[in-house]
């Protein structure tokens, strides 16, 4: 899909800027997205390397299976086709719990491990049975704690708040999650998709590694497991510091009591709050938070080296659209039809882009952050967009492919459904906390 965006886009922007004698300014705007494309994948080494570090303390505090134990009884309300003592209720209930912590390298494993499970309990392979649609809803609803790489790339950018998106993105991802579920939960009861209706496609056997040889499972399990309970001392300390903490917010927010100062306060106090719990939780449960961080930190350099030929190739893509002025037509004309709802145009491209491709639309966030600035509307509604839901498409053909699911039945209505709902809810949460 990603190919023939990129031709269309280049093939287009060049051909509008012939004809418009726009030759000179898109020749300038290819070279300067290219030199941009690193200065910020450099300028996200530092952000990425921070969080990545503070998330490597949670995972070896042996959070994801605390939140996974908490996950499990909705998780069972939700599944009751899914035996809860199965193996396939616990990569579903740990695949979701990675995902709400943003650890996708534990995430992706534990995800492909439910696949392979619940197809087990498929009694017509190659066609997907109600688990495996709703937990793929679920999965494209991507809800998670923290949008680290927007954060990193509007810290990059200079912006004057690079956490103010932290909460918008919560509720948006939210909105998505409850519609995916909503939206799966309705369609599974329709007569047009019941599973006997359905006939999967003729075509190539899905990939078919044996359930032990996934990558990285053994690692995600590992981060999985229950850790040592806290040290009591240590737990009182980090209690006693909640508890200090939430004095000085109470004392901060009565000085001037207001709906501004309650945003403020949540953008500004969050994500140090958030780095100093985990320091602490780390602490109480005797991890070497140091060490930790460190090997954390080290994730967050490697993550940024792979994502610079991807932001190169979309960031000279749209340069070239936007120089040339197609990009600048396509939003005028889709103006009125946007307006409606009143969602900005310039944001468009970002909401076309997030489902098909991560990296595009970390890409395509980043050019229209630059373009208009991060503290922007629109620069500030894309990276809201960016959080609000997965890569929807790549989902659906990893985690069908993996199993051989031919037949997707409601899939692809539910997840489509989750990703309008998370749109609307970062318009309505951007319109708010903007």
């Amino acid at each position: 899909m990603l190919n023939g965006i990129f031709v269309v886009l280049v093939a287009a922007a060049v051909l509008v800027a012939a004809f418009a004698g726009r030759m000179p300014a898109a020749n300038d705007a290819a070279l300067a997205a290219a030199k941009s494309a690193v200065d910020v994948t450099i300028g996200l080494v530092g952000v990425m390397a921070l969080w990545l570090g503070f998330m490597r303390v949670l995972r070896e505090a042996g959070f994801l299976a605390a939140l996974a134990r908490g996950l499990r009884p909705l998780l069972e309300r939700l599944f009751p086709d899914v035996p809860p003592e199965h193996p396939a209720m616990g990569a579903i209930v740990l695949n979701l719990a990675a995902n709400v912590l943003g650890l996708g390298n534990a995430a992706t494993p534990f995800g492909l491990a439910a696949m392979r499970e619940l197809e087990r309990l498929n009694p017509r392979p190659g066609v997907a049975t109600n688990a495996m649609a709703l937990f793929l809803a679920v999965n494209t609803a991507g809800i998670a704690v923290l949008p680290l790489g927007a954060i990193a790339v509007r810290a990059s950018l200079g912006s004057a708040n690079a956490a103010g998106i932290v909460a918008p993105s919560l509720f948006a991802s939210a909105c998505a999650t409850l519609a995916a579920i909503g939206a799966a939960k309705w369609l599974e009861r329709r007569g047009r998709f019941a599973v006997e209706r359905a006939q999967p496609r003729e075509g190539e056997p899905g990939w078919t590694a044996p359930f032990g040889e996934l990558a990285g499972l053994d690692e995600a399990r590992r981060l999985a497991a229950p850790q040592p309970r806290a040290d009591p001392r240590r737990r009182w300390l980090a209690l006693a510091f909640a508890l200090a903490l939430s004095a000085a917010l109470a004392r901060t927010f009565a000085l001037a009591p207001s709906l501004d100062t309650a945003k403020s306060l949540l953008s500004s106090w969050l994500l140090p709050a958030l780095m100093a719990a985990i320091s602490l939780a780390g602490f109480a449960r005797r991890v070497p938070v140091y060490d930790a961080f460190i090997a954390g930190a080290r994730e967050g350099l490697g993550i940024a080296l792979t994502i610079l030929p991807f932001m190169l190739a979309i960031l000279v893509a749209v340069g070239l659209f936007r120089a040339s002025g197609a990009l600048d037509a396509l939003t005028t004309a889709l103006a009125p039809v946007t307006g409606l709802v009143g969602f900005p145009a310039e944001a468009l491209p970002m909401a076309l882009i997030r489902p098909l491709s991560g990296s595009g639309a970390l890409a395509v966030m980043t050019e229209t952050m630059q373009h208009y600035g991060p503290d922007s509307f629109p620069g500030f509604l894309v990276c809201v967009i960016n959080g609000s839901s997965e890569t929807t498409f790549y989902v659906l053909a990893l985690y069908l492919g993996s199993v051989g699911v031919r037949a997707s039945r409601h899939t692809v209505i539910a997840c489509l459904a989750g990703d309008l709902a998370g749109l609307a809810g970062a318009l309505a949460a951007s319109r708010v906390f903007f």
